[in-house]
């Protein structure tokens, strides 16, 4: 059967028709604000997907919302861009991650402008320079669920006003200069807070003995000048996994600490702690332990991994005896 003559002149009007573009997603403000920002870290090479003849929704390091078609997120990693992090950042208010990470030639401080964003959820500025105090004023980003400020150069001490972010589930500010000692506004810190790590700073005085009704899944606080007692932050309640605080000088009887099931990792090497090693830790059947360099004694107990961990895990006790140690005389 000959295929209609009418049919074969319609399609080949359809073919010589040119094809539309698709509707432009990108809202006008946000295009400005982007072109804005790549001009204050001087046009860098990394951003130059930013044409302004194209839509900004469909540009490298950002995206945009599928509803609202508004900028919502800005991921800069490992860029070659060099400068300040620019105040027009602040102008993308429908923000709600924003990332700068391992970018070494990033300087100066965080922008008072960053406040405007009050639709963000997660802020990272990871492994720059940027240096000067931790801004208080972090604290009005009242929807923050993440705040990552760690590899950084950041000194002075830790703003009380950061315990007034509520939403928090996870929360860095390791690698850093920090002094000073743990606020006591952080005693009430969001009580679904999962994750904290302030490790490899400078911070000096104890632990709030009100950690003790929060239940961590990661604490980090190695390196620092931590002292007195953080046995409270166990139980048999918890549900922690890893918890390090290696070189410190914390001091405390470790004799009857209980430990969660959860527990996997446990460092709590060079410091001043006392006692034996509870009966407790052989029901872990997956932990790493690392107690050296303390001033435990007594016979390391038998059974779940302690006796597969190496010697060095041990060593350097006051009086720790027994396999993988030398026998006890």
């Amino acid at each position: 059967m000959k295929t209609p003559l009418l049919y074969i002149l319609s399609l080949l009007i359809f073919l010589s028709q040119p094809f539309l573009p698709h509707a432009v997603r990108c809202h006008p403000e946000d295009k400005k604000v982007l072109l804005k920002i790549k001009e204050d870290f001087n046009n860098p090479y990394h951003l130059a997907s930013w044409n302004p003849d194209t839509d900004c929704c469909y540009w490298y390091v950002v995206e945009c919302d599928r509803k609202t078609n508004r900028i919502n997120n800005f991921h800069l990693f490992a860029a070659n861009v060099s400068g300040q992090i620019p105040d027009a950042i602040g102008e993308l208010p429908y923000l709600e991650s924003l990332t700068f990470h391992k970018i070494t030639n990033l300087t100066g401080t965080i922008p008072p402008a960053i406040t405007r964003l009050t639709n963000l959820k997660m802020l990272t500025i990871s492994w720059t320079n940027i240096s000067g105090p931790i801004p208080s004023f972090l604290s009005q980003l009242k929807n923050l669920t993440f705040l990552d400020l760690s590899f950084n150069n950041f000194s002075g001490s830790i703003p009380p006003s950061l315990a007034e972010l509520r939403n928090l589930g996870g929360f860095r500010l390791d690698r850093n200069k920090l002094t000073g000692s743990i606020p006591e506004s952080w005693g009430d810190l969001n009580p679904n807070l999962q994750y904290l790590y302030l490790s490899h700073n400078l911070l000096s005085g104890t632990v709030p003995r009100s950690w003790g009704d929060l239940n961590f899944t990661s604490i980090e606080l190695q390196r620092n000048r931590l002292e007195g007692d953080i046995s409270f932050l166990f139980g048999k309640n918890k549900t922690i996994q890893i918890a390090d605080f290696s070189r410190n000088m914390l001091q405390f009887d470790l004799s009857n600490v209980e430990f969660p099931d959860s527990l996997t990792s446990l460092d709590l090497n060079h410091n001043r702690i006392t006692g034996s090693l509870p009966e407790g830790l052989t029901k872990l059947n997956s932990l790493y332990l690392n107690v050296s360099y303390n001033r435990l004694c007594g016979r390391i107990p038998v059974g779940g991994r302690l006796q597969e961990l190496d010697y060095t895990s041990y060593f350097h006790n006051r009086c720790l005896c027994g396999a993988p140690l030398p026998d006890c005389k």
